[in-house]
């Protein structure tokens, strides 16, 4: 039997056998909508968004480079952004209103940062909000916790304040330099290493654009003057901030030679590894030298801080490399 409308009452009256002996009268507003059935209205009772927003994860990271690939860690007066991942669910969900992040910790005064939907990735990781730029203060220096509140548009509010971010004050540098031999001793050949390693990890994105620490194709230069060795893109064109290693003796007996690469990260070292000859011409050295590394200044650990220059000369037992 088709319906041509269904009443649901928006008063009860007062529950007089319930509240009997009380002296008190009562009554319970229940509010109605009226929904569309095909060709007949019903009326049912309204819902409502009681579930507050849910902020499952945030992470800060400096607000420079390309990807900001490593996070949580960011420099004295340096600029950062907060991420989170905020959304609103429910049987009636209403959207979420604002999302705010309480880094005064971090940043004095900053208890209210507004935090703006959109599509970011840090690490690989994505977020659907993020602040605007922020400068942290020139004083901080350990490790801070921060929270971020969301607000959704039927005025239900979390809090998480289990976040937690580090101000680092500590530059990177270099470490020790290697090198290994996968042919003949004492000349470079394609499957030798050079091994950079510094006293943290260094932000990968800092030695090139984009770059996560996979292996990815580069160029070695070897220079005669000098006997130096420096790390060039795979286009051999722009040289990449590895510095550069000054061998102690020649290896080469032309101007320049060149080798197709390829450099990996993992953790606080980077490898190269050489491929083929590209150009000019290699020979074998017989004298033992300890290398001398000298690092650039453009690479930068993962809060942003600059690496240090100063030379860093082979460990170990004198030998001859490659």
């Amino acid at each position: 039997r088709k319906l041509s409308r269904v009443t649901v009452p928006v008063v009860l009256a007062a529950l007089v056998g319930l509240l009997a002996g009380t002296g008190a009268g009562a009554s319970l507003a229940l509010l109605a909508q009226a929904t569309a059935a095909g060709g007949s209205t019903m009326t049912t009772a309204a819902k409502f968004d009681i579930v507050p927003p849910t902020i499952a994860t945030s992470v800060i990271a400096k607000a420079t480079g390309t990807g900001q690939y490593l996070s949580r860690s960011i420099k004295r007066s340096g600029t950062f952004y907060v991420y989170a991942n905020v959304t609103d669910t429910g049987p009636a969900a209403s959207g979420v209103a604002t999302v705010t992040a309480n880094v005064s910790s971090i940043k004095t005064g900053a208890t209210a940062v507004a935090l703006v939907a959109g599509t970011y990735s840090v690490g690989g990781v994505s977020y659907n909000y993020r602040s605007a730029s922020q400068s942290a203060t020139a004083t901080v220096a350990q490790s801070y916790s921060y929270s971020v509140t969301a607000v959704d548009n039927a005025g239900n509010s979390a809090t998480n304040g289990s976040f937690t971010a580090t101000v680092d004050s500590t530059v990177p540098a270099g470490s020790d330099v290697q090198t290994t031999n996968a042919g003949t001793a004492g000349m470079p050949n394609a499957g030798d290493t050079i091994i950079y390693t510094y006293t943290e990890q260094v932000d990968p994105e800092s030695i090139q654009a984009g770059w996560t620490g996979p292996s990815t194709a580069i160029t070695v230069r070897f220079t005669l003057s000098g006997n130096t060795v420096t790390i060039w893109n795979a286009a051999n064109t722009t040289q990449l901030p590895l510095g550069s290693v000054a061998l102690g003796a020649a290896y080469i007996t032309t101007a320049t030679a060149t080798f197709s690469a390829t450099m990996v990260q993992s953790g606080w070292t980077i490898t190269v590894t050489l491929g083929s000859l590209t150009s000019g011409t290699v020979k074998t050295n017989t004298t033992a030298k300890a290398m001398v590394w000298t690092p650039s200044a453009t690479a930068t650990d993962g809060a942003g801080n600059a690496c240090s220059t100063s030379s860093k000369t082979e460990s170990g037992t004198l030998d001859v490399d490659f």
